[in-house]
C-alpha cells in the first residue's frame, strides 16, 4: 500500500478519546487514529461523524462493543466499503499494534490488530 492506513475509534462516551490519547502516549505515533464518540447525537449524526473521520481512503474502524449504537452506525455507513475493515472489542493493545503496522492492507491490519488485542487478554 502506498498510503498509510488511518484508524477510526468509535466508542460510547469518552472512551475513544482516552484510548487514542493513551495509544499516542505509549507509541509516540500521532495522527494515526481519530476518536469518535456517540455522545450527544442521534444515529444519523453519529454516522456522519464516522463517515467524515474515515474519508475516502483505506481505513480500519475499531468499535468498543460487538453490538449497540456505535457498531450499528459503522455498519450502516461503511458495510459496502471494501477498503474499510471493522474490528469490535477495541482495546489498547490492538491500537498500539495497529499504529506500527499501517503499511498493511486494511484486512491484514485489522486481522493483526484483533489478534494482538486477543493475546493481550489474560487472567494472571
Amino acid at each position: 500500500m502506498s498510503e498509510a492506513l488511518h484508524g477510526v475509534v468509535v466508542c460510547h462516551g469518552n472512551l475513544a478519546k482516552a484510548l487514542v490519547e493513551a495509544t499516542e502516549q505509549i507509541s509516540g505515533v500521532r495522527d494515526a487514529l481519530v476518536p469518535i464518540s456517540n455522545l450527544d447525537c442521534d444515529r444519523g449524526t453519529l454516522e456522519e461523524r464516522i463517515a467524515a473521520a474515515v474519508g475516502d481512503g483505506p481505513a480500519v474502524v475499531f468499535v468498543d462493543l460487538a453490538s449497540g449504537s456505535c457498531l450499528v452506525a459503522v455498519l450502516a455507513r461503511l458495510r459496502a466499503r471494501a477498503a474499510v475493515k471493522v474490528v469490535t472489542g477495541v482495546n489498547l493493545a490492538m491500537l498500539v499494534d495497529f499504529v506500527f503496522h499501517r503499511s498493511q492492507t486494511p484486512e491484514e491490519a485489522a486481522t493483526r490488530a484483533a489478534s494482538a488485542g486477543g493475546r493481550a487478554i489474560k487472567v494472571p
